[in-house]
């Protein structure tokens, strides 16, 4: 079995969960060929990642004229394929709007999708699979079309929410559509795609790399904590207004937040607006991926707040609230997306609504003065993600999807 993977950044910092799955499928005995719409912007400092960086092929790296290459001998090779898979993109361009920026990146796209069709016949690759449903599946389903190697997708939140163009398209000449939560997969029931092609394939942690602390903390406030890009989607803001809430009642409380982004200067804003000091929160910057476990377990309660964004981006289930839990650390997140179907409020964690920051800092306060309720989740909490989150056991059902696939299986 040689499957093809294809990723908008591979490997990235901002994609973890398509690197561990690519290593856990080599384990289990997958021989995986790596692609990468984009170089990533951020390095990953580990040997076996760095490993994989080293033999991904990055389809925007390479020059124009290669491509264009590819494009004549994938015509001269099979004119009959080339021209249908052109009249396929004259389709799609149409349904999208024909000289929208959507419609003209699908013509782009299908350049590179000669490529791509290239490099699997040359790898003799068996199966192709994509993460993410917008640019990447665009040139994977036009490469299908041009090699004859059948595709697959998962798909996660802001490519089906925000950029979910052609779905019911994709999902019909997709091999199968896997979506990391039950909640994507109602909402793409109710947009009429084919429901039995459907699938729900979980973003895996790997448990033993998570193990639950043993260390009693002690510190003279209680220490809150969160990790992830500083982008609106995160909630963070909400989380910086309950902290000050919490301070007003006169609770003694800090909150270390980790992590980069484009909100960055805006959030120190607003925590200055609201008279909080270095004392009450410190804006860590972004940390190493091997710093993150260390990190989660000095925390007293790690709080994720996420909410949906203007442009209505939302995060899926984030493998961050996973990797917590499995820590021995109590988790507050939001009734969002797929996140209940990870944290269950008052089981494995606490949620409140999304962007309410009274609502945020009742929840926390609760969580600090109620050690029974904290304990219990903390046990149940490790044990669902264990069940239901495992990198192994979700590799294991894409290995046998793979497999059904490449024998005809239906």
């Amino acid at each position: 079995m040689k499957i093809a993977y294809l990723a908008p950044e591979l490997p990235a910092l901002s994609a973890t969960f398509v690197y561990n799955e690519i290593l856990q499928l080599e384990a289990l005995g997958v021989q995986v060929v790596p692609f990468s719409v984009h170089t990533p912007s951020s390095k990953v400092n580990e040997p076996r990642v760095e490993a994989l960086a080293k033999r991904t092929f990055y389809l925007y790296a390479q020059s124009k004229l290669n491509v264009l290459k590819d494009n004549l001998l994938c015509l001269l090779k099979s004119p009959v394929c080339y021209l249908k898979t052109l009249m396929m993109v004259g389709r799609d361009m149409w349904q999208v709007g024909l000289f929208s920026r959507i419609g003209l990146g699908l013509v782009y796209r299908f350049f590179f999708a000669a490529s791509l069709a290239r490099q699997l016949q040359a790898n003799g690759c068996d199966h192709l699979h994509v993460h993410f449903a917008h640019i990447p599946t665009d040139i994977a389903m036009y490469a299908s079309s041009l090699s004859a190697v059948p595709f697959s997708v998962t798909a996660h939140a802001n490519d089906i929410y925000e950029r979910g163009w052609l779905l019911n398209e994709k999902v019909e000449r997709s091999a199968f559509f896997a979506t990391i939560s039950e909640f994507n997969k109602h909402y793409l029931e109710d947009k009429g795609v084919d429901a039995s092609k459907m699938f729900i394939v979980r973003c895996g942690v790997e448990p033993n790399l998570f193990s639950k602390r043993t260390a009693v903390l002690e510190h003279k406030k209680t220490r809150i904590g969160a990790i992830g890009r500083l982008v609106e989607k995160k909630g963070f803001d909400t989380l910086i207004k309950a902290v000050a809430i919490l301070k007003a009642q006169g609770e003694t409380i800090e909150l270390q937040l980790a992590g980069d982004g484009p909100l960055f200067q805006q959030l120190q804003a607003l925590a200055l607006s609201l008279d909080l000091s270095p004392q009450d929160i410190t804006f860590m910057g972004a940390i190493a991926h091997a710093e993150v476990a260390s990190f989660i377990k000095s925390l007293d309660a790690f709080v994720l707040p996420c909410k949906q964004d203007e442009q209505g981006d939302v995060d899926g289930i984030p493998v961050v609230l996973m990797e917590a839990m499995l820590s021995g650390v109590p988790v507050v997140s939001t009734k969002l997306s797929g996140i209940p179907e990870l944290v269950v409020h008052k089981e494995t964690g606490l949620l409140v609504s999304p962007d309410n920051e009274d609502e945020l800092a009742e929840t926390i306060l609760m969580l600090i003065n109620s050690p029974v309720l904290k304990n219990q989740m903390i046990e149940c909490a490790a044990s669902k993600v264990k069940r239901d989150f495992s990198l192994e056991h979700n590799a294991n059902k894409l290995k046998d999807m793979f497999n059904c696939v490449i024998n005809h299986i239906v």
